[in-house]
């Protein structure tokens, strides 16, 4: 398997980081909406993308959902509904970890539904994502892809690790049982929901770091490579009497404030 090393990441993410704010400034001028949806098996890396895809972009404008067991009153609406009150505004991205593919693949496989709901959402999941592509909503589908071997090895570290241990769920568990039942679940989620205008991207995730840069880049090149300008604020100096008073200004905090 093909390996980066980190400081070798951190170079080449460096830039892509840079670039998502100029789109990110894109985004903003346009009012345009941009709606991800990360999906994956267990382990794949679904937040660790996210997270490299947002860290230096301005919190205001984005925002990442994952959302938990639906609840009692949640389970009684229409299955859509819950993800759909998170959608982008204008200028804005909205970052899916996990999304309405639920149902075509954990609620599937593990039977948390039924036949009938599970085909009910092969026939309305590319009809609502129609309507959002013709409302104006950018939207992306990934699939991080990692294999059976790679899978079993990240659950290993994420149980000697006290600090992910909190990641391995009753449901991840029993999920490594069921490995080729997701993969048929997932066969049948491309057929049904890929499509030209609302197409799912699969990208290689047995290697995180070089899986990250790649997704990256792919989001990337979906952009225009408008140059925006942004008008830089002028820091001036602050110099003699004004910078006497200011700092003059601010007392000094009572011994005990400190740590």
């Amino acid at each position: 398997m093909a390996k980066i090393s980190k400081s070798n990441y951190e170079t080449e993410l460096k830039p892509l980081q840079i670039e998502l704010n100029r789109i990110a400034n894109w985004v903003q001028k346009n009012n345009k909406r941009v709606l991800v949806l990360v999906e994956g098996r267990d382990t794949a890396g679904k937040g660790g993308v996210i997270s490299a895809l947002t860290a230096h972009m301005n919190s205001r404008w984005c925002k990442t959902v994952a959302l938990s067991k639906p609840s009692e009153q949640e389970s009684g609406q229409w299955y859509f509904q819950r993800y759909l009150a998170h959608l982008p505004n204008a200028g804005e991205f909205v970052f899916f970890d996990r999304s309405w593919y639920n149902r075509a693949g954990v609620e599937k496989v593990m039977g948390y539904c039924s036949e009938q709901q599970y085909k009910d959402f092969l026939i309305q999941a590319p009809i609502v994502e129609q309507l959002l592509l013709d409302d104006g909503i950018l939207l992306f589908k990934y699939w991080l892809s990692v294999d059976q071997d790679e899978q079993e090895q990240r659950f290993q570290e994420r149980l000697q690790d006290p600090l992910k241990q909190w990641k391995l769920s009753p449901v991840d568990l029993l999920s490594r049982e069921k490995y080729k039942d997701y993969g048929l679940a997932r066969t049948a989620m491309f057929d049904a929901t890929h499509s030209k205008k609302a197409p799912w991207t699969v990208v290689d995730f047995n290697s995180q770091k070089l899986g990250r840069l790649n997704m990256i880049r792919h989001f990337i090149e979906q952009f225009p490579k408008e140059h925006i300008t942004i008008e830089q604020p002028e820091l001036k100096p602050l110099s003699g009497k004004a910078l006497e008073e200011q700092f003059s200004a601010d007392p000094k905090p009572i011994k005990s404030y400190y740590v």
